[in-house]
């Protein structure tokens, strides 16, 4: 059943990002395709199946759900990666499909060994230090717990990695922050070596670092926004591009996200539109209900700011954006009907609105704006 919103997930865009991907991080890399935040905001089950069929074979989510959203689409061959929640009752879940799992306190891995013991298979486990994020992860001190605990029960834990995550690698402010943490990461991986210990993936690079820092990329990489087409910040884009002759946006958008008009009304000069009397008609106006609103994602704080695009026009929205519809100035198309077609991001003719001006109005990240595209919105994959 289709939505008063719909979006559109383009398989020609998603190709393009996911070769320029891999020309960049080069063959020995392996690239975890991050799909949390129901896959920032595209939809996992369209998404997963549509980057399995250009060679993704391992995805990283957030929590247990969102695992169960990747297992009932992805192929038999592919990972998944819980970076996160994983509550006590559903682990028992997880190492039996073997899913892997980050392990940030020493009680998760007690539990693991416990539950693995329990089933007779191994848990497959990444380690994550602490080395300067100040958010999850092992110390040094519990670093070497941890050691011991695994070296003490090693038909219960399939070591697979050892990872960290980086304090913000988008942005140079954080450039002498960052190198301290992968010396950290470097001293406390030699540590579990020296202990026999050798994990078949060491990984710390986002997207920002995979841009910014290739000699941290090591041999797996978390891409998350790149994939989707667009950059960690405008700081990563003047990087990448400052180095090379061709100064374009080499990523291609994989999003559209559109509507159509429901209903249309002529209103006279000096009658206010919407709730309020935040706008006032200055002159004879037409004006085009559009059945999205903030229920479906779009901010309130785009009323009288933001614009749509309707027969290859950039048209304002004007008035107060409702729960469900919003409003737009037609009065410049003469021949505007009931039905026509109405982007709110993305592509109409050789008119844009990317999500980045859109969150400049709406004062949100590109993550933030994305991620929160409601689930309930119909989504669909075309060529």
């Amino acid at each position: 059943m289709r939505t008063p919103t719909e979006i559109e997930i383009s398989l020609n865009a998603l190709e393009h990002n996911i070769r320029f991907i891999k020309r960049l991080v080069k063959k020995n890399v392996r690239i975890s395709s991050v799909v949390k935040g129901n896959a920032y905001g595209h939809g996992i089950e369209q998404y997963v199946p549509a980057a399995e069929s250009f060679g993704i074979d391992h995805f990283s989510v957030f929590s247990v759900d969102e695992a169960c959203r990747v297992m009932k689409v992805k192929q038999p061959g592919s990972a998944i990666m819980i970076m996160g929640w994983i509550p006590k009752d559903q682990l028992s879940w997880v190492i039996r499909n073997e899913i892997e799992c980050w392990i940030f306190d020493l009680e998760r891995l007690r539990l693991c060994i416990k539950e693995a013991m329990k089933q007779k298979k191994k848990a497959r486990i990444h380690i994550e230090f602490e080395t300067g994020m100040n958010r999850m992860g092992l110390n040094a001190a519990d670093a070497a717990k941890a050691i011991s605990l695994i070296r003490s029960k090693p038909e219960t834990l399939d070591l697979v990695g050892l990872c960290t995550h980086l304090a913000g690698a988008e942005s140079i402010a954080n450039h002498v922050r960052i190198h301290r943490q992968i010396k950290q990461f470097k001293r406390l991986a030699s540590l579990f070596e020296q202990n026999g210990l050798r994990p078949s993936v060491l990984h710390a690079a986002s997207s920002a670092a995979t841009i910014t820092y290739p000699a941290f990329r090591f041999n797996m990489v978390r891409i998350g926004i790149l994939q989707y087409g667009y950059w960690p910040s405008l700081e990563t884009l003047i990087q990448y591009i400052g180095r090379r002759k061709d100064k374009k946006d080499p990523l291609h958008r994989i999003i559209r996200w559109k509507s159509s008009i429901m209903a249309l009304k002529d209103v006279k000069q000096g009658e206010f539109i919407s709730y309020g009397t935040t706008f006032q008609a200055s002159a004879h106006k037409k004006i085009a209900v559009i059945p999205a609103g903030y229920a479906h994602g779009y901010s309130r704080s785009l009323s009288n700011s933001g614009s749509v695009l309707i027969r290859e026009q950039r048209l304002p929205i004007i008035g107060m954006i409702n729960m469900n519809m919003l409003i737009a100035d037609v009065t410049a198309i003469p021949d505007v009907s009931t039905g026509d077609e109405v982007i709110l991001i993305g592509d109409q003719g050789e008119l844009s609105i990317s999500v980045a001006s859109f969150s400049e109005l709406s004062n949100q990240l590109n993550y933030e704006l994305l991620s929160r595209l409601p689930a309930g919105i119909s989504r669909r994959v075309v060529q």
